[in-house]
Formats: structure tokens, C-alpha cells, sequence
């Protein structure tokens, strides 16, 4: 069934002003322009940013929506996924975001306007956990890209936490995915929008 609801979940410091969730917009805006689009600035609390989501999400129809989520994005998309049972994509999925996160605890910066700030607690580390899920319950319901070159989070761990799933492996490439648009025909393909 074609997907007629998007959510896109940006990582940890960034924005709805991304590079990859402004060119997905656009795309999705100029192929698809019945699809509702939600890319929804998430507060630093993951349970907070957990209770949005489900509450933007409440109405949409489970077999007709689908989530894009980069980076901690990524795994807060995969915790929609297996809530709902709707398709994700997944951008360098932040794996272990509990552990790799612990170290930023303090003030942040938010990464596209630098005068923006966030205090990230240790409360949320724990908030990280809860929202875990163990191994994905339909891997045809998940499509990754997932760069080689990525300089934050390592390939092999990301590969190796979703077995059995679509994965479009970048021999280089960066973190941020900086060729994005060379992926972003394939991303559309696999989410099969109205």
C-alpha cells in the first residue's frame, strides 16, 4: 500500500534545517505533494521527543506511513517502526545511543545555528535505554544507507544491528551522508509514496 504520511526524525544537534531532511522535503514536496510531511524539532529529552512523536503520530494510518530517520534520528525511527509496524529508513542509525551519548552530558550547541543551546541531562542516558527494542520484527519493513566513511558511528556496528535488512552499504561517503543525493532515488523507491 503507498505510503501517504512521513515522518523524518533529524540526529542529535541538529534541526529540521538538515541538509537531508530540507532535499528530502523538496523531493517529497515536488513528486509526492499529497503526502502529509512532519519533520518535527525534537527536544533533547528522549521521553519527551518519544511522547511527541506518538502524540503527532496518533492519527496517521499505520499501513500508510513510514518514517526516515538519520543518526539518532535513526534510532528513534526505529523505535516508531516496531510501535506502529510502518517502513523506515534508516541514514547511519546511532546504535548504542545510550552509550555513545553519555559523553555529551552538559551544554550543547545545536549544530546548524550555533547560538542555539540545549543542556543535555544525565537522566536522558537512562531515557535511551527505555527506548531500546531488541532485534527488528519484519527486516523487509527496513531499508538503511549506511557509509563506510562515516567518522562518528562505526558501519560495522550498524550493519550488524539489523540483520536480514535492505542495506545500501557506501564504500566512503561521511557521517552526514554529504553525497545524499546520489541516495535519495532509491530512499523514495523503498518507501513507495502515494
Amino acid at each position: 500500500m503507498d505510503c501517504t504520511h512521513l515522518l523524518y526524525l533529524h540526529g542529535f544537534r541538529s534541526s529540521p534545517r538538515s541538509f537531508k531532511a530540507q532535499r528530502m522535503e523538496a523531493e517529497v514536496r515536488r513528486l509526492h505533494p499529497g503526502v502529509a510531511w512532519w519533520c518535527p524539532q525534537l527536544p533533547p529529552s528522549p521521553r519527551a521527543a518519544a511522547a511527541l512523536l506518538a502524540e503527532g503520530i496518533a492519527a496517521w494510518p499505520r499501513e500508510r506511513m513510514a518514517v526516515v530517520g538519520s543518526s539518532l534520528g535513526g534510532f528513534y525511527a526505529t523505535w516508531v517502526a516496531e510501535e506502529t509496524g510502518c517502513r523506515a529508513v534508516l541514514l547511519n542509525p546511532a546504535v548504542d545511543p545510550a552509550r555513545d551519548l553519555s559523553r555529551y552530558i552538559g551544554e550543547q550547541t545545536a549544530w546548524h545555528d550555533p547560538q542555539q543551546h540545549f543542556y543535555f541531562a544525565p537522566e536522558y542516558v537512562e531515557e535511551l535505554r527505555t527506548l531500546e527494542k531488541g532485534p527488528v520484527r519484519a527486516p523487509a519493513n527496513y531499508f538503511a544507507v549506511i557509509a563506510k566513511g562515516d567518522e562518528v558511528l562505526d558501519w560495522r556496528e550498524m550493519t550488524g544491528r539489523y540483520p536480514g535488512i535492505r542495506v545500501k552499504l557506501l564504500e566512503g561517503s561521511d557521517h552526514a551522508i554529504a553525497d545524499f543525493d546520489d541516495h535519495l532515488a532509491d530512499v523514495l523507491a523503498f518507501l513507495r509514496l502515494a
